[in-house]
């Protein structure tokens, strides 16, 4: 009989669950959708017209392409080191664990219960009561309202996931170009001692000259001005050095004073392989993983539009609870002991003072500003990667000429000196042509650092420095990190 009845409950509960849906079948309206961007992507970049699509390199590890292990090794420890990533890697799980409490919200829920009671009336007993269920409530995602809410926290987490790339594309050109700068610094270092020790030889053939009568002590002085402006820059060089190898090593988590000894002997500054496969402004926008976080917050927007719409319509809930009520343990058991309950209900909005109609005007609002960042982003990638291609192009011919000018300078300063030593020319000349080496040399060393650093933010610009994926949902859940 029991049974019966129960069952009875269920049909009319599924009868009245019908009626609702009848009275209420519509859809959800959905936000509005315009085109992400008001201007076309140009086919291909200013300076490189016969781009194709084809033949992108891969700049997930842009860094091995300039052939230093140690550089390598730096981005590496920065990778799993860095405060900055490892922040990033907090907001990423953070983001899964509220995108799964969305989940969670389209299922039912289901909790346990137990109680115990002892009563006395008039200092006597009154009995005991024993009691032990399960309850159960289900609203039905109907219109859409949560599992919208569900689609703006996934969105949410793969815009976390590519701002972690974000970040690791940053962290690894700054690395780079903190390695650049220190290799640069000590190649400055070696060119400012070599010019020392030609000016100091200077100033003794100088002073022996003077003893001659030779020369007045004008020259001499001047030749002491110079060897000591030259001796000046080597304190500051080496302050550069040390400073920029602390900066390395809080980039890759360590204690500052821990990569001196590692960078202190002077190495080249590294150049990248001059093949690189120039991808179309199309596949770098794809690549990039600041581009790939503003789109998934506009997706992430668009939703949180959709929630809002579906809230303004009816939303339904199913429930029941399923216990055991008895006076004596002993006969909790029971069959007569059962106790059960099944509910449904139903609750549509009917006036809010235009509160529900506002939140939708603030999504729509909040989703032309996520869509207006996104068309900012993408004009600040192309423009990163146009300027750096100008510069770059710049910079190498720059070197060019000036490496050209550098053996010109030194082989008139040897020859100055040789002529000096011999009586053939004034110490102007000699004075002259010392400073037109050094100043020569030091830019040869400075454009040098510009073009690998050019090839470091062409890199950066062009999306490398993390591992973009074509599908955005499997790229993120591949790199979810399960809570410790």
């Amino acid at each position: 009989m029991g049974c019966s009845l129960l069952y009875d409950k269920k049909k009319r509960l599924v009868v009245v669950m019908l009626a609702m849906l009848a009275l209420s079948g519509c859809a959800s309206p959905s936000a509005k959708r315009e085109p992400l961007l008001s201007f076309e992507v140009p086919a291909a970049w200013s300076i490189v017209p016969n781009a194709t699509p084809d033949g992108a390199t891969s700049l997930e590890q842009w860094w091995q392409r300039f052939d230093d292990p140690l550089l390598g090794t730096l981005v590496a420890k920065a990778m799993e080191n860095n405060t900055n990533v490892n922040t990033a890697r907090a907001s990423l799980r953070q983001a899964w664990a509220l995108r799964d409490e969305a989940a969670a919200s389209l299922w039912p829920s289901l909790s346990g219960s137990g109680s115990a009671q002892h009563g006395t009336s008039g200092g006597k007993s009154t009995g005991n009561t024993f009691q032990a269920g399960l309850n159960t409530n289900w609203v039905p995602d109907i219109f859409g309202s949560n599992q919208s809410a569900l689609n703006a926290a996934d969105a949410n987490a793969q815009s976390s996931a590519a701002s972690l790339g974000d970040v690791q594309v940053a962290i690894a050109a700054e690395v780079g170009l903190s390695y650049i700068s220190l290799r640069s610094a000590q190649a400055r270092l070696a060119i400012a001692g070599e010019n020392l020790a030609n000016q100091e030889e200077t100033l003794k053939i100088t002073q022996w000259r003077h003893l001659a009568g030779l020369v007045t002590m004008i020259e001499v002085e001047q030749a002491r001005t110079a060897a000591e402006q030259t001796s000046a820059l080597l304190p500051a060089l080496q302050t550069a050095i040390e400073q920029t190898s602390h900066a390395l090593a809080v980039l890759t988590g360590q204690p500052p004073a821990a990569l001196v000894t590692m960078l202190a002997p002077a190495k080249p500054v590294p150049h990248a392989k001059p093949d690189l496969a120039w991808s179309i402004p199309a596949e770098t926008l794809r690549q990039r993983a600041d581009i790939r976080a503003a789109e998934r917050n506009v997706a992430a927007a668009m939703s949180r539009v959709d929630q809002a719409n579906a809230e303004r319509l009816p939303t339904f809930a199913l429930g029941g609870s399923l216990g055991l009520s008895a006076l004596t343990l002993g006969t909790l058991t029971n069959g007569a002991s059962v106790v059960s309950s099944l509910f449904a209900s139903m609750t549509a909005p009917i006036f809010d003072g235009g509160a529900r109609r506002a939140h939708i005007r603030a999504q729509q609002s909040a989703f032309d500003q996520a869509r207006l960042a996104y068309e900012a982003t993408v004009l600040t990638a192309l423009k990163e990667v146009e300027d750096t291609l100008i510069a770059l192009q710049g910079n190498r011919h720059r070197l060019t000429i000036l490496q050209s000018a550098g053996e010109s300078a030194a082989s008139a300063s040897l020859l100055a000196r040789q002529r000096y030593h011999s009586g053939l020319v004034d110490f102007q000349v000699v004075l002259e042509t010392q400073r037109t080496q050094l100043s020569t040399q030091d830019n040869v060393a400075n454009a040098n650092a510009d073009v690998s650093g050019d090839y470091v933010r062409l890199y950066k610009a062009l999306g490398g420095g993390w591992r973009p994926e074509t599908d955005s949902t499997s790229a993120v859940k591949a790199k979810r990190i399960p809570t410790p």
